[in-house]
Order: C-alpha cells, then sequence, then structure tokens
C-alpha cells in the first residue's frame, strides 16, 4: 500500500509540473492575444496541446493508481477521491503530509488556470468584435453611396448633389 501512495504522490507531482506548464502557457497566451501575435498564439496552441496530451496520460496513470488503492482499501473506486485517501493516512503522517500538500497545490493552480482561462476567452471575444468592426468598416469604405440624383429624363446623374444648386426656377 505504502508504494502505492508513493506513485500517487509522484503522479501528482508530475502533474502538477505539468499544470505549471500549463499555466506559464497561458498566461503567455494572454500577452499574445492582447498584442495580436496571430503566430506566437499558434505556437501556445500547439506548446498547450502538447502538455495537455501528457496530462492526459498522466490522468490515466492516476486513475489506475486510484483504483489500486482503492481494491487495496476494499473501497469502491468511483467515490474514492485523493481527499478519502488523504483522511485514511493517519497512520503514515509524512505520506498524508506529501498528499495533502501536491492536492492543494493542484487545486490552486487549477484555479488559477481557470481565472486565465476566462481572461483569455474574454479578449479573444474582444478581439473578434474589434476585427469584425474593422471589416465592417473596411466595406463600407469600399461601396459608393447610394444616392437618388436623378435627371429630367429619369437618368441617374451620379452628382451626390445635382448639377447646380438648387433645383428651382426662377
Amino acid at each position: 500500500m505504502a508504494s502505492l501512495i508513493d506513485d500517487l504522490i509522484e503522479i501528482l507531482g508530475n502533474e502538477k509540473t505539468q499544470y505549471e506548464k500549463l499555466l506559464d502557457l497561458s498566461e503567455s497566451m494572454r500577452d499574445a492575444i492582447v498584442v495580436s501575435d496571430v503566430p506566437k498564439v499558434a505556437s501556445i496552441t500547439e506548446a498547450e496541446q502538447d502538455v495537455t496530451t501528457d496530462l492526459q496520460n498522466l490522468d490515466k496513470k492516476r486513475a489506475e493508481i486510484m483504483r489500486n488503492i482503492a481494491l487495496v482499501m476494499n473501497r469502491d473506486s468511483d467515490e474514492f477521491t485523493i481527499s478519502a485517501i488523504v483522511d485514511t493516512l493517519d497512520s503514515q503522517p509524512v505520506a498524508k503530509q506529501a498528499l495533502s500538500v501536491v492536492r492543494d497545490d493542484i487545486k490552486e493552480l487549477m484555479d488559477r488556470l481557470n481565472r486565465i482561462n476566462t481572461q483569455n476567452q474574454a479578449l479573444i471575444k474582444q478581439s473578434m468584435e474589434l476585427l469584425e468592426f474593422d471589416l465592417t468598416l473596411y466595406r463600407s469604405m469600399r461601396q459608393a453611396p447610394v444616392t437618388a440624383n436623378y435627371d429630367r429624363s429619369a437618368y441617374n446623374t451620379g452628382a451626390l448633389l445635382g448639377g447646380g444648386g438648387f433645383d428651382a426656377k426662377q
């Protein structure tokens, strides 16, 4: 059982490292979005995908270790959490402390990641709205104004204000 707990602490430590990388990438993403550096956003997105793949692999390993611990402790693996393991480790204070610390660190990192991702989402939305505004403005500048300036034979003169000042007989 002790080796399973040690394996779990190691896997969680690796997950923590990957979440720290993801946090750094998310902060870099925010800076790139602010300055509209599209190539940098693309490269950061690729790096985030690599980290996410690593996290998925670590998550599978963690889930397997959790199932094994639940089996050893004769508990239901679907309802078994890290907090439940921490609560059962009264006889192993060192492991309990290490597991508790890494769990809390990951929770804090996840909160920070959620905050930054929410900010990034808002920045991207604002960038898209600004881009749409710019495109609309550009399109409107290229279109000729619609006028109804016709001469006496009902042909469009093309002049914005007609041929002369007022259209009245004197």
